[in-house]
């Protein structure tokens, strides 16, 4: 892992190796790198994880096991950009699986609790169209749904 960037450290309560395998396994240009262990007298049992550095999809992480004082919310989430339908099927399944929580908008929370968002690519273009009546339609459209159907928003969006 590089000092180039940002990484973002995800607090764990003895989780961290695990989360960091299972992320990778969902992503694409994923990897666990260096596995940092709890030293006598450090914040955890001797040999324990202390961190873990892992990328998903490209981007850079550290999963800490800090332990039960701090829990995920949804003030911080992930946005995964989607394709076609089968790519949003499949990070909405493997993302609520074993736990995890589907929420509303395509919004969902994984089995540690973390934040994410399974948006079509073209969401965001037509919600700021210029023609209000394409974006309202759209945007009322997608307001009811929980996992995003890419054919009922452009339906929507068309007027259809």
């Amino acid at each position: 892992m590089t000092t180039d960037g940002f990484t973002t450290c995800l607090w764990f309560d003895g989780q961290a190796e695990e989360a960091a395998h299972y992320y990778v396994s969902i992503f694409k240009n994923s990897s666990v790198g260096r596995v940092g262990r709890n030293v006598e007298g450090g914040a955890g049992p001797a040999g324990s994880v202390l961190a873990v550095e892992f990328t998903a999809n490209g981007q850079k992480f550290v999963a800490l096991n800090g332990g039960p004082q701090f829990t995920f919310n949804e003030s911080v989430s992930f946005q995964i950009f989607c394709k076609d339908q089968e790519e949003i099927d499949y990070y909405w399944t493997r993302l609520t699986e074993g736990g995890g929580e589907p929420g509303p908008c395509g919004w969902l929370k994984d089995r540690y609790g973390l934040s994410w968002q399974v948006v079509p690519d073209r969401l965001i273009d037509m919600i700021s169209d210029a023609d209000q009546e394409k974006a309202a339609r759209t945007t009322k459209a997608f307001m009811a749904m929980s996992k995003f159907d890419i054919a009922a928003l452009e339906k929507a969006y068309a007027g259809e």
